[in-house]
Protein backbone atom coordinates (compact mmCIF):
# COMPACT_ATOMS: atom_id res chain seq x y z
CA UNK A 1 0.00 0.00 0.00
CA UNK A 2 1.24 3.36 -0.81
CA UNK A 3 2.24 5.57 1.88
CA UNK A 4 -0.40 8.72 2.02
CA UNK A 5 0.40 12.23 0.85
CA UNK A 6 0.25 16.07 2.31
CA UNK A 7 -2.57 16.64 0.68
CA UNK A 8 -4.53 14.60 3.02
CA UNK A 9 -4.25 17.65 5.12
CA UNK A 10 -6.20 19.23 2.67
CA UNK A 11 -9.21 15.93 2.49
CA UNK A 12 -8.70 16.26 6.48
CA UNK A 13 -9.54 20.10 6.52
CA UNK A 14 -12.45 19.34 4.08
CA UNK A 15 -14.17 17.06 7.00
CA UNK A 16 -13.16 19.20 9.81
CA UNK A 17 -14.27 22.18 7.95
CA UNK A 18 -17.93 21.37 7.81
CA UNK A 19 -20.79 23.82 8.66
CA UNK A 20 -20.36 24.81 11.92
CA UNK A 21 -22.80 23.41 14.53
CA UNK A 22 -24.12 23.59 18.20
CA UNK A 23 -22.36 20.94 20.25
CA UNK A 24 -23.76 17.18 19.49
CA UNK A 25 -25.31 15.07 22.25
CA UNK A 26 -24.39 11.19 20.83
CA UNK A 27 -24.88 8.68 22.88
CA UNK A 28 -21.83 7.16 24.77
CA UNK A 29 -21.84 3.58 23.36
CA UNK A 30 -22.06 2.96 19.69
CA UNK A 31 -25.44 1.11 19.62
CA UNK A 32 -27.12 3.83 21.44
CA UNK A 33 -25.29 6.15 18.36
CA UNK A 34 -26.17 4.65 15.21
CA UNK A 35 -29.92 3.15 16.55
CA UNK A 36 -32.78 4.78 14.49
CA UNK A 37 -33.86 7.54 16.52
CA UNK A 38 -35.35 10.30 15.09
CA UNK A 39 -33.32 13.70 15.34
CA UNK A 40 -33.61 17.37 14.33
CA UNK A 41 -31.20 17.50 11.86
CA UNK A 42 -28.58 19.67 13.33
CA UNK A 43 -28.42 17.34 16.63
CA UNK A 44 -28.00 14.49 13.99
CA UNK A 45 -25.29 16.26 12.20
CA UNK A 46 -23.22 17.31 14.76
CA UNK A 47 -23.56 14.00 16.37
CA UNK A 48 -21.94 12.28 13.18
CA UNK A 49 -19.44 15.39 13.33
CA UNK A 50 -18.49 14.33 17.17
CA UNK A 51 -17.93 10.59 16.30
CA UNK A 52 -15.64 11.73 13.25
CA UNK A 53 -13.90 14.09 15.62
CA UNK A 54 -13.61 11.23 18.30
CA UNK A 55 -12.25 9.05 15.76
CA UNK A 56 -14.40 6.13 15.33
CA UNK A 57 -15.31 7.04 11.58
CA UNK A 58 -17.24 3.86 11.67
CA UNK A 59 -20.34 5.08 13.66
CA UNK A 60 -19.83 8.69 12.24
CA UNK A 61 -20.44 7.11 8.60
CA UNK A 62 -23.31 5.78 9.98
CA UNK A 63 -24.67 8.48 11.40
CA UNK A 64 -23.87 10.72 8.32
CA UNK A 65 -25.79 8.26 6.10
CA UNK A 66 -28.77 8.73 9.01
CA UNK A 67 -28.73 12.34 8.06
CA UNK A 68 -29.82 11.82 4.65
CA UNK A 69 -32.35 9.16 5.80
CA UNK A 70 -34.17 11.18 8.17
CA UNK A 71 -34.05 14.92 6.47
CA UNK A 72 -33.31 13.42 2.78
CA UNK A 73 -34.24 17.28 0.90
CA UNK A 74 -32.45 19.00 3.93
CA UNK A 75 -29.53 20.94 2.63
CA UNK A 76 -27.83 19.39 5.54
CA UNK A 77 -28.40 15.87 3.34
CA UNK A 78 -26.08 16.92 0.61
CA UNK A 79 -22.97 17.75 3.31
CA UNK A 80 -23.62 14.54 4.93
CA UNK A 81 -23.03 12.81 1.59
CA UNK A 82 -19.73 13.51 1.34
CA UNK A 83 -19.06 13.37 5.00
CA UNK A 84 -20.04 10.17 4.91
CA UNK A 85 -17.77 8.97 2.09
CA UNK A 86 -15.04 10.60 4.02
CA UNK A 87 -15.55 8.33 6.81
CA UNK A 88 -15.66 4.97 5.12
CA UNK A 89 -12.53 6.57 3.72
CA UNK A 90 -10.82 7.46 7.01
CA UNK A 91 -12.53 3.96 8.09
CA UNK A 92 -10.20 1.82 5.63
CA UNK A 93 -13.93 0.65 3.98
CA UNK A 94 -13.00 2.04 0.55
CA UNK A 95 -15.89 -0.10 -1.06
CA UNK A 96 -18.61 2.11 0.70
CA UNK A 97 -16.37 5.31 0.57
CA UNK A 98 -16.49 5.02 -3.63
CA UNK A 99 -20.10 3.86 -3.84
CA UNK A 100 -20.99 7.07 -1.31
CA UNK A 101 -18.49 9.15 -3.29
CA UNK A 102 -20.39 7.71 -6.91
CA UNK A 103 -24.14 8.64 -5.17
CA UNK A 104 -23.20 11.72 -4.40
CA UNK A 105 -22.10 12.81 -7.93
CA UNK A 106 -25.01 11.13 -9.58
CA UNK A 107 -27.31 13.50 -7.83
CA UNK A 108 -25.15 16.28 -7.25
CA UNK A 109 -22.77 16.10 -10.63
CA UNK A 110 -22.69 20.14 -11.22
CA UNK A 111 -21.91 20.81 -7.40
CA UNK A 112 -18.98 22.76 -6.37
CA UNK A 113 -17.59 19.77 -4.04
CA UNK A 114 -17.54 17.32 -6.98
CA UNK A 115 -13.68 17.72 -7.75
CA UNK A 116 -12.94 16.75 -3.83
CA UNK A 117 -15.69 13.83 -4.50
CA UNK A 118 -13.58 12.93 -7.79
CA UNK A 119 -10.67 12.92 -5.78
CA UNK A 120 -11.68 10.62 -2.72
CA UNK A 121 -12.69 7.96 -5.30
CA UNK A 122 -9.20 8.19 -6.67
CA UNK A 123 -7.60 8.03 -3.35
CA UNK A 124 -9.54 5.18 -2.27
CA UNK A 125 -8.22 3.32 -5.39
CA UNK A 126 -4.91 4.00 -4.42
CA UNK A 127 -4.61 3.63 -1.35
CA UNK A 128 -5.37 -0.26 -2.22
CA UNK A 129 -2.65 -0.51 -4.48
CA UNK A 130 -0.49 -3.47 -3.49
CA UNK A 131 3.04 -5.06 -4.03
CA UNK A 132 3.34 -5.85 -8.03
CA UNK A 133 3.76 -9.65 -7.22
CA UNK A 134 -0.41 -9.40 -6.97
CA UNK A 135 -3.68 -8.59 -8.83
CA UNK A 136 -2.87 -4.86 -10.20
CA UNK A 137 -6.78 -3.88 -10.93
CA UNK A 138 -6.84 -1.16 -8.04
CA UNK A 139 -3.62 0.18 -9.35
CA UNK A 140 -5.45 0.10 -13.03
CA UNK A 141 -8.57 2.05 -11.46
CA UNK A 142 -6.30 4.29 -9.79
CA UNK A 143 -4.85 5.42 -12.79
CA UNK A 144 -7.92 5.91 -14.34
CA UNK A 145 -9.06 7.84 -11.15
CA UNK A 146 -6.10 9.86 -11.00
CA UNK A 147 -6.48 10.95 -14.88
CA UNK A 148 -9.92 11.86 -14.59
CA UNK A 149 -9.38 14.34 -11.93
CA UNK A 150 -6.44 15.51 -14.16
CA UNK A 151 -8.90 16.01 -16.98
CA UNK A 152 -12.12 17.40 -15.05
CA UNK A 153 -10.15 19.47 -12.95
CA UNK A 154 -6.74 20.77 -13.50
CA UNK A 155 -6.42 24.10 -11.92
CA UNK A 156 -7.74 22.55 -8.38
CA UNK A 157 -5.50 21.02 -5.90
CA UNK A 158 -7.04 17.95 -6.24
CA UNK A 159 -5.30 17.81 -9.63
CA UNK A 160 -1.82 18.45 -8.75
CA UNK A 161 -1.83 15.97 -6.25
CA UNK A 162 -3.25 13.48 -8.60
CA UNK A 163 -0.50 14.23 -11.31
CA UNK A 164 1.81 13.27 -8.83
CA UNK A 165 0.42 10.12 -7.84
CA UNK A 166 0.27 9.47 -11.53
CA UNK A 167 3.52 8.97 -11.64
CA UNK A 168 3.94 6.30 -8.52
CA UNK A 169 1.13 4.58 -10.15
CA UNK A 170 2.61 4.23 -13.98
CA UNK A 171 5.47 3.54 -12.05
CA UNK A 172 4.14 0.67 -10.32
CA UNK A 173 2.61 -1.00 -13.28
CA UNK A 174 5.85 -1.09 -14.84
CA UNK A 175 7.30 -2.88 -12.39
CA UNK A 176 4.48 -5.33 -12.74
CA UNK A 177 5.33 -5.83 -16.25
CA UNK A 178 9.37 -6.02 -15.32
CA UNK A 179 8.25 -8.51 -12.56
CA UNK A 180 6.24 -10.86 -15.69
CA UNK A 181 8.63 -10.46 -17.98
CA UNK A 182 11.25 -11.47 -15.92
CA UNK A 183 9.68 -14.68 -14.79
CA UNK A 184 8.99 -15.48 -18.76
CA UNK A 185 12.39 -15.03 -19.27
CA UNK A 186 13.56 -16.95 -16.60
CA UNK A 187 11.39 -19.76 -18.03
CA UNK A 188 12.73 -19.91 -21.47
CA UNK A 189 9.43 -17.53 -22.55
CA UNK A 190 12.11 -15.33 -24.43
CA UNK A 191 8.92 -13.69 -27.11
CA UNK A 192 6.76 -13.63 -24.53
CA UNK A 193 8.91 -12.01 -22.19
CA UNK A 194 9.86 -8.72 -24.57
CA UNK A 195 5.94 -7.91 -25.03
CA UNK A 196 6.25 -6.96 -21.59
CA UNK A 197 9.61 -5.26 -21.71
CA UNK A 198 8.09 -3.58 -25.02
CA UNK A 199 5.07 -2.52 -22.97
CA UNK A 200 7.40 -1.04 -20.50
CA UNK A 201 9.38 0.61 -22.90
CA UNK A 202 6.16 1.96 -25.25
CA UNK A 203 3.51 3.17 -22.25
CA UNK A 204 5.54 3.80 -19.22
CA UNK A 205 9.62 5.01 -20.98
CA UNK A 206 8.94 8.01 -18.38
CA UNK A 207 9.61 5.57 -15.16
CA UNK A 208 12.59 4.01 -13.85
CA UNK A 209 12.05 0.76 -14.99
CA UNK A 210 12.83 1.88 -19.03
CA UNK A 211 16.60 1.56 -18.08
CA UNK A 212 16.40 -2.11 -16.86
CA UNK A 213 13.77 -2.92 -19.71
CA UNK A 214 15.90 -1.81 -22.55
CA UNK A 215 18.82 -3.91 -21.30
CA UNK A 216 16.34 -6.80 -21.14
CA UNK A 217 15.69 -6.32 -24.66
CA UNK A 218 19.52 -6.25 -25.40
CA UNK A 219 19.47 -9.59 -23.50
CA UNK A 220 16.74 -10.94 -25.39
CA UNK A 221 17.13 -10.27 -28.62
CA UNK A 222 20.91 -11.82 -27.93
CA UNK A 223 19.52 -14.96 -27.10
CA UNK A 224 17.19 -15.31 -30.32
CA UNK A 225 19.86 -14.80 -32.69
CA UNK A 226 19.11 -11.00 -33.14
CA UNK A 227 22.07 -8.93 -32.86
CA UNK A 228 21.05 -6.08 -35.17
CA UNK A 229 18.30 -5.95 -32.79
CA UNK A 230 19.79 -6.15 -29.92
CA UNK A 231 21.86 -3.17 -31.18
CA UNK A 232 19.16 -0.92 -31.58
CA UNK A 233 17.91 -1.68 -27.98
CA UNK A 234 21.65 -0.89 -26.21
CA UNK A 235 22.45 2.48 -28.64
CA UNK A 236 18.68 3.47 -27.35
CA UNK A 237 20.04 2.65 -24.09
CA UNK A 238 23.11 4.28 -24.05
CA UNK A 239 21.83 7.45 -25.84
CA UNK A 240 19.32 8.17 -22.73
CA UNK A 241 21.16 6.62 -19.71
CA UNK A 242 24.78 6.31 -20.66
CA UNK A 243 26.15 6.49 -17.15
CA UNK A 244 23.59 3.41 -15.73
CA UNK A 245 24.61 0.12 -14.73
CA UNK A 246 22.11 -0.89 -17.18
CA UNK A 247 23.78 0.27 -20.09
CA UNK A 248 27.16 -0.71 -18.35
CA UNK A 249 25.86 -4.62 -18.54
CA UNK A 250 24.69 -4.36 -22.22
CA UNK A 251 27.69 -2.67 -23.58
CA UNK A 252 29.42 -5.82 -22.05
CA UNK A 253 26.67 -8.35 -23.42
CA UNK A 254 26.65 -6.51 -26.60
CA UNK A 255 31.37 -7.18 -26.76
CA UNK A 256 31.30 -10.74 -25.51
CA UNK A 257 28.00 -12.17 -27.65
CA UNK A 258 27.77 -9.41 -30.49
CA UNK A 259 31.19 -8.16 -31.10
CA UNK A 260 30.92 -7.13 -34.62
CA UNK A 261 28.67 -4.60 -33.35
CA UNK A 262 28.54 -1.46 -31.24
CA UNK A 263 26.58 -0.65 -28.06
CA UNK A 264 26.65 2.84 -28.49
Amino acid sequence: MFKQSPIKLAVLAFAAGGVLLTSGCGGTRKNRDTAYVARDVETLYAAAKDQLDRGDSRVAAVLFDEVERQHPYSPWARRAQLMSAFSYYAGRDYAKSIQAAQRFLSIHPGNKDAPYAYYLIALCYYEQISDVTRDQKATTQALDAMNEVVRRFPATRYAVDAQLKLDLVKDHLAGKEMEIGRFYERSGKWLAAQLRFREVIDKYQTTSHTPEALFRMVETNLVLGLPGEAQKAAAVLGANYPGSEWYDRAYKLMQKHAPGTSAS
